[in-house]
């Protein structure tokens, strides 16, 4: 696994990508390093490229689709017979499927890569090769410009001088490029309304006081990290506005998986009249899944409860519960905001009206 240092594409751009196709590579952006380190991971093997999405270098359900989708192309690199190719293809995809189970862009892009496989393998290796990359690369670009256009469809929802809450990453580091929750508050603060962010330190990994504190300082608006026992608090004296998530999979129904700790600020927001956001794009709804009862919720090591930084806080490292998702029930979510729209409730049927309004 080759590591590089620095990136000329690392810029305070809003549209900062933490995945790249460039010398005829992918190079992701490992997160585990933030904010310390800006260190890139070459992945010339797909085998690099699922140890980056298990062990969170690449985490946030859209940048995992993205991901997979480059990571089928270079696990074609390889494939020298075109008789080998159908094999290696079958060995890619299943690599890349059991890496998380949460996050539904995951299936959603190597589903799609499979059709768009199957429809080409004829061809051969090289010219199967080729319009999988081209495809990736549309992934990727299709999932910045979404981000974009959900951040464009939230602004009507905020109101100047707005305090902003948000739990675990959702920003660029987490998508294509852009963000969905970041993405909503940086259309926020550009059109003047939204004034300060909170940010949840998001336990026991720290995507907040880490990513979305480094993301949002690139950005230039302002913010202050809390722990994640203190939104509550913040919210009985009044001092939040508006709260924006992001999710890994939104059921048919509504309901929101989403990094754990999302259900209690959904809980405490309901119980303080806070309107609940979730930004994310259609590939993030999964259709299949009627209800949250069905979301597969993936657990984790329990060490990443029990260290910090490598450092041993508790006594007893297998004495700890480490679950990574949970599901908000729909009816705690005031809006879902798309590429397409804002969506509400009944979400059964906007849902519906917006899968099919993208086709």
């Amino acid at each position: 696994m080759d590591k590089t240092t620095g990136s000329n594409s690392t810029t305070t751009d809003a549209a900062f990508s933490p995945i790249e196709w460039r010398d005829g590579g992918l190079y992701l952006l490992d997160q585990t390093l933030l904010p310390a380190e800006e260190t890139w991971i070459h992945c010339s093997t797909p085998e690099i490229v699922a140890d980056a999405i298990r062990r969170l270098a690449v985490r946030g359900a859209p940048a995992i689709g993205v991901s997979a989708a480059y990571g089928l192309v270079v696990g074609l690199q390889s494939v020298k017979r075109d008789e080998d190719l159908d094999r290696r293809f079958r060995e890619v995809y299943d690599l890349l499927m059991g890496t998380r189970p949460t996050a539904v862009n995951l299936r959603w892009a190597l589903d799609l890569g499979k059709e768009l496989f199957e429809a080409n393998r004829s061809r051969g290796a090289k010219a199967t090769r080729e319009v999988l990359l081209e495809w990736a690369k549309g992934v990727h670009s299709d999932d910045i410009e979404s981000c974009r256009q959900i951040g464009a469809h939230s602004v009507a929802l905020f109101q100047e001088g707005d305090r902003v809450l948000t739990h675990c990453n959702a920003g660029a580091l987490a998508t294509g490029g852009y963000g969905t929750a970041v993405g909503v508050i940086t259309s926020g603060f550009d059109h003047g309304k939204v004034a300060k962010v909170w940010v949840d330190e998001t336990r026991p990994l720290l995507q907040g006081a880490r990513l979305t504190a480094w993301e949002l300082g690139r950005l230039g608006i302002p913010y202050q990290v809390i722990t994640d026992s203190s939104a509550g608090a913040l919210m009985s004296r009044g001092m939040v506005d508006r709260i924006v998530v992001g999710s890994d999979r939104i059921a048919a129904n509504g309901d929101v998986a989403n990094k754990i700790g999302t259900y209690t600020v959904a809980v405490l927001a309901a119980r303080h009249n806070i309107p609940f956001y979730v930004a994310a794009p259609l590939s993030t709804i999964d259709p299949h899944t009627a209800t949250g009862d069905a979301i597969p919720i993936e657990e984790r090591d329990p060490t990443e409860v029990t260290r910090i930084a490598g450092v041993e806080l508790s006594p007893n490292s297998g004495m700890a519960h480490n679950i990574a998702f949970d599901v908000t029930p729909n009816e705690l979510v005031a809006a879902i905001i798309t590429e397409v729209g804002v969506l509400r409730a009944p979400y059964v049927e906007s849902i519906r009206e917006a899968l099919a309004q993208a086709g």
